[in-house]
């Protein structure tokens, strides 16, 4: 082999570093290790402990300060691998015990430690300091870390480090690349559907059925036996293990699925019982129990290299995968999130047995943490090791090992479409150690003889908890991607829920704000329809719907089809048909004229047919209640009819006084032409609120113009366009007229002034006559171009509805000038969020998640409102 000389350049090395992971440099000083990181690593990836020493003494050469540096490098360290990202260390690292405490902080995160040694000779790391004016070392300091370098080579990896590099030399050191490389777990790319076949304990026939139900063509060798399955398109198979043990045919089942896992069928983790069968296959002392003798006595039927094959297969299973752009993990006995995607022995433990609060139950079964009740991740964790009678959604996450070795079922998981398909076992194969009710073909009897046990009681997924709400918060939605929450407005809104709110359980949504359209050009106008359009055009949004603007307030109502609906779905048990609620989430009646208004709307989506037509037993609709004074007679009292009353008896009485001295001469012809513009105005201001006022007596007078229908079982109506919703909101009017209100509307092409110039007069006919305005939408529905979210609507307010807003005088010429500066951006990036935060959690109600994660995004969208916007916009 030739050895590397000046003249002949060193072989490139590859250097593999998992990408997540803790890389420790080590070499001696002057060995190069800073250069080394700047050349393959970025500046944030790295910490230094000379520049650490820097931030705690501002001198990097102070000796002195080295404890207090790795106290900082350490904790900035601890936070990076918390975040899930690459760090590099660069000291020198030579001794042992230097390395210690890093090798324990990587595995406190469970990262694997990576080791890089920089191995250049003593005599080039003595001439690079000697060129360094602040290392001017003696002499000993340098041959000391050659010599604990030289000691610590052989005994990296008994210290902890995973991979280790050794790079010799400055050639090969100058020669080295560095290549990130995926953990085994880190399956995120992969994409498309999977189904998640839960504990199949050897039952291949079982197995052979659910396969062949998911739509899989199994492949047979020669004698007939299945050694591999065809997958449907875009479909994967995903094992979460203990695939042997108990059943009669655990050799068939480990040659099917591992010929699917060769082929690229199917993927699978290992269980429980699969680490017990190989350290048996490997000659080590186990108890052979709970199937194992089962397993060994089959397996020794089998030829010599097919347990060759099955101990390779097996020693080759990873711990757990994550799948789907992190949005899927797969791990036996279930994973909390903080152990998503990393690699220590402790992730492995976890995956293989679960977490276990260290006593048994009355069969002698250790008891197993509940961390699916606690379980706040992103990621839908789908798990087996614990037989359930039927699969149950906590939190995001399912167990879909329904014990078919039992007598119970075995089941699959259809990713992402969360359905669950199972077949049932043939037969008791095995006796449990605690009870287990048999499937309904096997007569639904206990193993033990009883009588057939009913559904595994349902755990509580709606129990709420301040910590997922309170604190800064960052809220990942499907439309709009991560929305940050401020810790103080979180504390304002959970104020707000938690005092003022109606039942949680009914509090699935919050409407978003609704941003105005842009200052209009226009002379005397503050708001017009052209910018709307215009706003809607450069989207490249051809096709816009005006709705009527309402001036009642904001109201949320979700109406059930009966008690029994409103019972099973929401957990209501005192007769309650549904709520109505405010903007802010608070109900707009008592429960007496609440359930009395949500009788005559159930009676009204019944006549109309929409429960079956939709295939829901609960509607949630988004409308108007009118009048405004059903619900702010406070603040017209208090505001509006204050202000009114004081310019209406000020104002005429001025304008008196300046016309009979304008009579006798004098000069006061500027101040009487602004006092009758005063006067004008605030008759002005006080009809426009008049307008909105109308007396109720409990629900007598009070109407609701519904414009939206948000949700329902199952499924959202956000993708159906705006004309869909208002005429299923016209079939409601039509069969109660005396209660609901129609929203009148008119649809418009962007593109076409003759179009425009219609909505335009529309709008100007309507606010002329005293309506508030309108608000222009896409008439598709939702709508995303390349730039993103398009706004959902823009508000266009009439010029005299606009007085309530700004004050009676708003329209004298230096008002406006000054109104015209006003600024949109903080508004209309406010309701886009508000908007993505309202889908999200209408997507995760419709999908029947845990309430807390429905309330994520509702306290969310209140907290969301405490931000600084002018009110007024």
């Amino acid at each position: 082999m030739s050895v590397p000389t000046a003249t002949t350049p060193s072989p490139a090395r590859e250097l593999a570093v998992p990408a997540l992971s803790l890389v420790v440099l080590v070499g001696t000083t002057g060995a190069g290790k800073s250069t080394f990181a700047r050349r393959h690593f970025a500046a944030t990836e790295v910490l230094s402990s000379d520049t650490c020493r820097g931030l705690v003494a501002d001198d990097e050469d102070d000796q002195s300060a080295t404890a207090d540096a790795f106290a900082v490098l350490e904790f900035i360290a601890g936070r990076r691998l918390a975040g899930g990202r690459l760090t590099v260390v660069d000291a020198t690292n030579v001794q042992a015990s230097s390395r210690r405490s890093l090798v324990q902080l990587a595995r406190e995160h469970d990262v694997l430690p990576v080791a890089v040694v920089l191995d250049v000779p003593e005599a080039v790391c003595a001439q690079r300091n000697l060129a360094r004016g602040n290392r001017q070392f003696g002499p000993h300091v340098l041959r000391r870390q050659r010599a604990d370098l030289r000691r610590s080579l052989k005994g990296l990896r008994r210290e902890g480090f995973r991979t280790v590099h050794v790079l010799s030399g400055v050639e090969e050191v100058d020669a080295a690349t560095v290549v990130r490389t995926r953990l085994h777990n880190d399956l995120r790319h992969l994409s498309g559907g999977f189904d998640v076949v839960g504990d199949v304990h050897g039952c291949r026939e079982e197995l052979e059925s659910l396969l062949t139900r998911l739509g899989y063509g199994l492949r047979r060798d020669d004698g007939g036996r299945p050694v591999d399955a065809v997958a449907p398109e875009g479909r994967r198979a995903v094992f979460v293990g203990d695939l042997v043990d108990r059943g009669p045919d655990t050799p068939g089942v480990l040659r099917l699925v591992r010929g699917m896992v060769a082929s690229g069928a199917a993927l699978c983790v290992p269980g429980n019982h699969e680490a017990k069968l190989l350290r048996a296959l490997r000659g080590r002392d186990v108890q052979v129990t709970h199937g194992l003798a089962e397993s060994l006595a089959q397996l020794a039927a089998e030829p010599p290299q097919f347990r060759a094959e099955v101990e390779e297969f097996l020693d080759g299973l990873v711990s757990h995968y994550v799948l789907d752009g992190g949005r899927l993990v797969v791990a036996h006995a279930g994973l909390p999130e903080r152990f998503h995607g990393r690699a220590s022995a402790r992730v492995r433990d976890v995956c293989l047995y679960g977490q276990t609060t260290g006593e048994s139950d009355e069969f002698g079964l250790p008891v197993r943490h509940a961390w699916a009740q606690e379980y706040r991740g992103r990621a839908t964790v789908v798990y087996g090791h614990t037989p359930v009678p039927v699969p149950e959604w906590v939190n995001g996450t399912l167990c879909v090992d329904t014990g078919c070795v039992f007598g119970g079922n075995l089941t699959a998981l259809r990713h992402p479409e969360r359905e669950v398909v199972s077949v049932p076992a043939l037969r008791v194969h095995h006796a449990p150690a605690r009870t287990f009710p048999a499937n309904e073909a096997l007569g639904g009897t206990r193993v033990d003889g009883g009588t057939a046990a009913g559904p595994a009681a349902v755990r509580d997924p709606d129990v709420l908890d301040v910590d997922d709400v309170l604190g800064r918060r960052v809220v990942e939605t499907a439309d709009h991607g991560r929305i940050t929450v401020r810790e103080e407005n979180a504390a304002a809104a959970l104020e707000v829920v938690s005092r003022f709110a109606v039942d949680p359980r009914w509090l699935l949504h919050l409407p978003p704000t609704t941003a105005p359209v842009a200052t209009s050009a226009h002379p005397d106008f503050l708001e017009h329809p052209d910018e709307a359009f215009t706003a809607f055009r450069a989207e490249g949004v051809s096709g816009v719907l005006c709705e009527e603007k309402h001036m009642g307030s904001r109201a949320l109502v979700l109406v059930c089809a009966d008690e029994e609906a409103a019972r099973a779905r929401f957990g209501a048990t005192g007769g309650e048909l549904g709520a109505v609620w405010t903007r802010t989430g608070r109900s707009f009646f008592d429960a007496e004229r609440t359930q009395t208004l949500l009788a005559e709307l159930r009676g009204a989506v019944e006549a109309a047919g929409l429960f079956g037509e939709l295939s829901t037993r609960w509607l949630l609709l988004d409308a108007e209640l009118l009048p405004w004074s059903a619900k702010a007679m406070p603040l017209l009292r208090e505001q509006y009819a204050s202000v009114g009353a004081a310019a209406g008896a000020s104002a005429p009485f001025a304008v008196d006084v300046l016309e009979r001295a304008a009579a006798r001469g004098a000069d006061v012809d500027d101040l009487l032409q602004r006092s009758r513009s005063r006067a004008a105005n605030s008759a002005a201001f006080t009809a426009a609120y008049r307008r909105y006022v109308w007396p109720t007596q409990g629900l007598d007078g009070v109407h609701l113009a519904p414009f939206a229908v948000l949700a329902g079982d199952g499924r959202t109506f956000a993708d159906q366009p705006h004309a869909w919703h208002l005429d299923v909101a016209d079939r409601l009017v039509r069969v109660a007229p005396e209660r609901l209100r129609t929203t009148r509307r008119l649809l418009v092409d962007t593109t076409d002034p003759d179009s425009t110039q219609a909505a335009t007069r529309w709008w100007l006919e309507a606010t002329g006559a005293g309506g508030e305005g309108m608000v222009v939408k896409p008439a598709a529905g939702r709508v995303r171009t390349p730039r993103g979210l398009v706004q959902p609507a823009l508000k266009v307010r009439g010029r005299e509805y606009l007085r309530l807003v700004y004050g009676p005088d708003y329209l004298e010429p230096g008002n406006l000038v000054r109104l015209r500066e006003r600024t949109l951006g903080r508004k209309r990036s406010l309701a886009l969020r508000e908007y993505a935060l309202g889908l999200e959690g209408l997507a995760r109600a419709a999908r029947s998640e845990p309430l807390w994660r429905v309330h994520e995004c509702v306290v969310a969208v209140l907290a969301l409102e405490s931000e600084p916007v002018d009110p007024r916009l």
